[in-house]
């Protein structure tokens, strides 16, 4: 794979000492400003009203340098009180699988593909300073146990978030859950493929939707960010390829190969694109879909580790790996997802986030961010972001 306009980080290989460097960065990214914050987005608003700022900061480990680094990211974002002060947020980690067994190169789970549980604290920490009145951290989940539980295996310690300070709940929402209904979500202006959906209340009852994810590729979706992650909160039950029952716990393989599943009733599916098959054409625009139904307020992108060349650690079929442990260095935060998102791509080495279908990182699929944007969510013109903190380049780390 050639990504151009390489620039290797310059502080890459650098040791912990870079995050005691950490305040006189900030210092220096916030007497660079031009302008300050004076359209934080709104918990009410659609996602194309967010002023596009985004933040990056170095965070070269995981245990306590996060907590600073993510907080000198809000701060150069202008804080996030006005966002959450007295409200519910519920943040959607990135599980991406339920098998926690498959420790690339012997590191935890955290450190390659899912949310890593430090990173999550962190978050906790700041939003319970900020005002936060109730926190819920929420995923789709292939089980039909608790969250908690499933999360207990891939080294997150509950009880650590529940005695955080706050009433720190965790719930599933591949089905109905303790709801009695489903909650209806109309896609803004019909959607690409689907024009509402029918999601776990969890999605509803909040003020506040956080995105915490990985920096990574996708096999076909080309990288799975802030807007990928949100992919996952279609219920097992109704979009699985065993729906029909809120026992299900199949796959979301039917919002991968539609026409192989044109006997499964899909929530708000448009009946004339059943007939495409394609993966690298219903998956991004079934992201647009879904972040255009249920809007994000705020993105976090964990890039201090993770993978390249795919969402896990799968290997081909003659055992060899198909990713590769990556270290970037650094977090990515914004309040429009788009955005966010588009300067995440760019810190991955892709020049172009607006690239159409047949360029890295969309060689095989269509690019969701660009479809994001043309649905009005925000935009992904790197010249009309604002980036704090660390440049691009100085960020930069090829995939």
């Amino acid at each position: 794979m050639t990504c151009p306009k390489y620039t290797r980080r310059k502080f890459l290989g650098l040791s912990a000492g870079a995050i005691a460097g950490l305040p006189s960065l900030v210092q220096q990214a916030q007497a660079q400003l031009s302008r300050p914050v004076t359209n934080l987005f709104s918990a009410q608003s659609p996602a194309s009203s967010a002023t596009a700022n985004v933040a990056i900061v170095p965070c070269i480990n995981y245990g306590s340098g996060i907590y600073p680094a993510m907080k000198q990211m809000f701060d150069m974002l202008g804080g996030i009180a006005k966002l959450v002060a007295n409200k519910t947020v519920t943040i959607k980690i990135n599980m991406t699988t339920a098998d926690f067994t498959n420790r690339f190169g012997g590191r935890p789970a955290g450190e390659t593909f899912m949310t890593h549980p430090d990173t999550a604290l962190a978050l906790v920490q700041l939003l319970t300073e900020a005002g936060a009145r109730r926190i819920r951290f929420v995923e789709s989940s292939p089980l039909r146990e608790g969250l908690d539980s499933i999360l207990s295996r891939g080294d997150w310690d509950i009880r650590a978030f529940k005695a955080s300070g706050k009433k720190v709940e965790f719930e599933n929402t591949r089905n109905l859950g303790g709801n009695k209904n489903y909650s209806h979500f109309k896609v803004p202006g019909s959607g690409y493929i689907f024009n509402s959906f029918e999601l776990n209340q969890a999605y509803e009852d909040t003020d506040v939707m956080v995105s915490l994810c990985k920096l990574k590729n996708h096999i076909t979706a080309g990288v799975t960010l802030s807007m990928k992650n949100m992919f996952g909160i279609t219920p097992n039950t109704l979009y699985g390829r065993n729906a029909g029952s809120e026992d299900a716990i199949g796959h979301r393989a039917p919002l991968h190969s539609l026409p192989e599943y044109d006997h499964l009733e899909l929530p708000g599916i448009k009946q004339e694109q059943r007939k495409y098959g394609d993966s690298g054409y219903s998956v991004p625009n079934i992201i647009a879909d879904v972040v255009a139904a249920r809007p994000i307020h705020l993105s976090i992108i964990d890039g201090i580790t993770s993978v390249s060349g795919g969402e896990i650690p799968n290997t081909d079929k003659n055992g060899r790996p198909v990713v590769q442990f990556t270290a970037p260095g650094i977090i990515i935060g914004g309040f429009n997802p788009v955005s966010t998102d588009a300067v995440a791509t760019a810190c991955m080495g892709y020049d172009d986030p607006r690239a159409e279908r047949g360029s890295w990182p969309f060689q095989k699929c269509d690019n969701h961010i660009l479809l994001a944007e043309q649905a009005g969510l925000g935009t992904a013109d790197l010249d009309k972001i604002d980036v704090r903190g660390m440049t691009i380049d100085e960020a930069m780390f090829p995939y």
